[in-house]
């Protein structure tokens, strides 16, 4: 049986135990934004902040209309058809902004900022 060497074995541990807390801060940072997240973001930095918002909200409505590609590939019902009509990047906020003053009072601080996009799309896009 080889010999292996303590500093060996200490080095593979602490890079393994690295790798773990890499995966577990990867997963944090994959869970989803809330409207609350969102609104402090946009506060904490008057300079950039609205732009960090508009950019996070474009990815979201990229984000939404790929998983919905996605699942209307794999055989379910599309909800969203463009039927020819563009969507721009800029569109997002406006799509954001009109869904929650559409429902005000059905969105909660702690719902993702993916659902209020998803349902916008689904609403102004219906098929």
């Amino acid at each position: 049986m080889p010999h292996i060497h303590r500093s060996h074995f200490t080095w593979n541990l602490l890079r393994a135990a690295a790798a773990a807390l890499a995966l577990g801060l990867a997963c944090n940072a994959a869970s989803a934004m809330t409207l609350r997240e969102m609104r402090a973001l946009e506060k904490s930095d008057k300079k950039q902040g609205e732009n960090y918002i508009n950019y996070f909200l474009v990815g979201a409505m990229e984000g939404a209309l790929e998983a919905h590609n996605q699942a209307v590939r794999n055989g379910a019902k599309p909800s969203i058809c463009l039927n020819g009509r563009r969507l721009e990047p800029h569109m997002a906020r406006s799509l954001f902004d009109t869904e929650l003053k559409r429902n005000v009072g059905v969105y909660e601080a702690d719902m993702s900022v993916q659902l209020v996009i998803a349902n916008a799309l689904t609403t102004v896009y219906a098929c």
